[in-house]
């Protein structure tokens, strides 16, 4: 009795420039996420000082890593998704198919 691989072949693994965009993407909008919290926070103990130029600052370094945080997260749903997806096929056409006239 013979005996053979059961699993299918796995596809090759090439180079997608997409996730690699997004992993950088997502990297330095969580290094900005973490400078303007740092930033802020220290925004925040001036004002309490009695530095009153420092809310108006506390709160834009606020909406900013709000901004951060809220596109780096869109970013990572959607690195996830591409990853779920799997490799595309080296031979896809993504051209729409058109039905044959006769």
């Amino acid at each position: 009795m013979a005996t053979g691989k059961r699993a299918a072949a796995r596809p090759a693994r090439r180079f997608r420039p997409d996730i690699l965009g997004l992993a950088v993407a997502i990297t330095l909008l969580a290094l900005a996420w973490g400078y303007l919290v740092y930033t802020a926070i220290g925004f925040g103990g001036s004002a309490r000082d009695g530095e009153s130029r420092a809310w108006l600052f506390l709160g834009l370094a606020t909406l900013g890593a709000v901004a951060c945080l809220f596109a780096g997260l869109i970013l990572a749903v959607r690195l996830l998704h591409r990853l779920a997806d799997g490799p595309a096929p080296l031979d896809q056409d993504d051209s729409p198919q058109r039905p044959h006239r006769h």
